[in-house]
C-alpha cells in the first residue's frame, strides 16, 4: 500500500499523519506527504509538530516539506487530504477520473461521509498540534483496521 499525506503547506497536519501512518503501518508501505503549496519546500515539519509527534514516541523530523506532483497520482494508491480546501485543489488537479477517486479526506475515515476537516494549527499554539494529533491518531487507526488483516 502506498498513501500520500496532503495538506497546504506540509509542514503541519500531513507530516503528523505520514509520522503515524509510518509508526503503526505495515513495514512494506510506503508512507509520504506533501503540500498542494510550495511555501515551505525542503523544510522541516513546524517545530510544534515535531515537539506533539516526539511526545507521542514518533519521530518527524527527518521529514522534509514537498509540493504535490501531478506523478504522486499514479505513485500513491491513496491520497489523503486533510481539509476540503486540499481536497478541492488536488480533485481540480487529477488528470482523470480514476486518479481524482484516490483523494479523500482522512477524517471520513472515522466520520463516513461527513466531511470533517483536520483544523490547521499553524496560527495557534500547542495545544492545536496536540488535538491535531488525536484526530489523526484515530483515522489512522480506522484506516489500518479497514486496510491490514490486523
Amino acid at each position: 500500500m502506498k498513501v500520500l499525506m496532503v495538506c497546504l503547506g506540509n509542514i503541519c497536519r500531513s507530516p503528523l499523519a505520514h509520522g503515524i501512518l509510518a509508526y503503526k503501518a505495515p513495514h512494506n508501505w510506503r508512507i509520504d506527504s506533501a503540500g498542494t503549496s510550495g511555501w515551505h519546500q525542503g523544510e522541516r515539519p513546524d517545530t510544534r509538530s515535531i515537539i506533539t509527534a516526539k511526545g507521542r514516541g514518533i519521530a518527524i523530523d527527518e521529514q522534509r516539506s514537498r509540493p504535490f506532483e501531478i506523478e504522486d497520482f499514479d505513485r500513491f494508491d491513496v491520497i489523503f487530504a486533510m481539509d476540503s480546501s486540499n481536497f478541492s485543489n488536488l480533485t481540480r488537479i487529477a488528470p482523470n477520473a480514476e486518479s481524482a477517486a484516490k483523494v479523500k479526506l482522512i477524517m471520513n475515515e472515522i466520520y463516513p461521509n461527513e466531511n470533517r476537516q483536520v483544523p490547521d494549527p499553524y496560527t495557534g499554539g500547542q495545544n492545536g498540534f496536540e488535538k491535531v494529533f488525536d484526530m489523526l491518531d484515530l483515522a489512522v487507526d480506522e484506516f489500518l483496521k479497514n486496510n491490514t488483516n490486523g
